[in-house]
């Protein structure tokens, strides 16, 4: 699988590209679906994409955005060379592509530059051993056959309101 084919359900990757093209070019791909025509894919999520200028990133630069903003690990990443990148840049997440396997057909102005996975999240842990967290500890449920009881009994007594009701109208229009 190359750096251009996403897997279905891929998860955790983000895609670094770097845009040889004017200024307001650039900055037409933030506008929605613009992105999908430069990589010759279509639904795309826009909301999973960033097209931005580097010299945005000012001080944190693009080595800090990427480990800060992104949660790339630092170990993936090329200080050097992510110093060298200038003018504008398109960062795609994994979740752009909706769970679905494409093929990315880029225009020659778009080149890739770098494919990252994000830092995941641990979600292991100790078990809990509180008496809270045994089963069957909480409070025993209700007597149901006592709610339908009471459910009948509150039916029939209904019943015998609306039967007076429509016994006294009628007692009084006859």
């Amino acid at each position: 699988m190359s750096d251009l084919t996403v897997a279905p359900n891929e998860h955790g990757v983000l895609r670094l590209f770097t845009l040889d093209m004017r200024p307001e070019e650039a900055k037409f791909l933030q506008e929605p679906g613009a992105a999908e025509q430069v990589l010759g894919v279509t639904g795309l999520d826009d909301e999973q994409i960033e097209v931005f200028p580097v010299s945005d990133l000012e001080d944190v630069g693009l080595y800090g955005y990427l480990t800060e903003g992104c949660g790339i690990p630092e170990d993936q990443l090329d200080r050097a060379a992510l110093a060298t990148i200038e003018g504008w840049v398109m960062i795609l997440r994994s979740k752009a592509f909706r769970g679905r396997g494409m093929d990315l057909n880029p225009d020659p102005r778009v080149a890739l530059a770098g494919l990252f996975t994000e830092e995941a999240t641990s979600w292991t842990g100790r078990p809990i051993e509180t008496e809270s967290a045994r089963p069957f500890s909480g409070p025993p449920v209700g007597d149901v056959q006592g709610g339908d009881r009471a459910r009948r009994v509150g039916s029939i007594l209904v019943v015998l309101m609306l039967a007076l009701i429509v016994g006294g109208v009628l007692w009084l229009i006859l």
